[in-house]
């Protein structure tokens, strides 16, 4: 790819992130092409479709989150280096309003261009969980997918206008409930450096 090809491509995303996250997956591609200074055709150029578009931009965060398990896990107590993904990854689903149903139907369905990255992301938290457990900080009856459905329950809760003010507490109740011997989750300040 060209430099000035690669350069519209990175405005592209970086403004459909801000674009999406402001208005969900049904953001008007016209605006984001205009925030990003191009033309409509060059952001079809890039990306053909609204799929192809929140694809580029979900996997690109999904692999900034299984980056930054590995660094959780070298550089945090595993129950802290958990709850720390656990609340980035509820922060990038939830970023991405309704955005669920693509992530599930991605971690079913091998054909789709999302599979990878979400099974991969998937499997870094599924490490994370192991570890904690492993330490005996984690409760043992549970596995990565139950932590990716309660990613998905949390994003949800948070996307409810009813239920967000108490987004905190939901999430203190839930790593309350998947950890074994913290007091108190809710001590994880959980910056969301680095996942996407």
């Amino acid at each position: 790819m060209r430099a000035d090809a690669r350069k519209n491509y990175e405005q592209l995303l970086a403004t459909a992130r801000e674009v999406v996250t402001e208005q969900g997956v049904d953001a008007s591609l016209r605006d984001i092409a205009r925030r990003a200074g191009v033309g409509l055709g060059t952001l079809y150029r890039h990306f053909p479709t609204r799929e192809v578009l929140l694809d580029a931009l979900l996997r690109t965060s999904f692999d900034g989150l299984t980056e930054r398990a590995a660094e959780l896990e070298a550089s945090r107590p595993p129950d802290e280096a958990l709850v720390t993904f656990l609340r980035e990854t509820v922060g990038v689903a939830s970023d991405f309003r309704g955005v669920l149903a693509m992530m599930a139907a991605a971690i079913a369905d091998e054909a789709s261009t999302l599979h990878a990255s979400c099974v991969t992301m998937r499997a870094a938290g599924a490490r994370l969980l192991a570890g904690a457990q492993a330490a005996g900080t984690a409760r043992a009856d549970m596995d990565g997918a139950d932590l990716f459905a309660l990613v998905g329950a949390l994003a949800w809760l948070g996307d409810q206008s009813a239920f967000a003010p108490r987004a905190e507490r939901h999430f203190g109740i839930i790593a309350g409930a998947i950890l074994t011997s913290r007091a108190s989750p809710l001590t994880f300040s959980g910056e969301r450096t680095g996942a996407g």
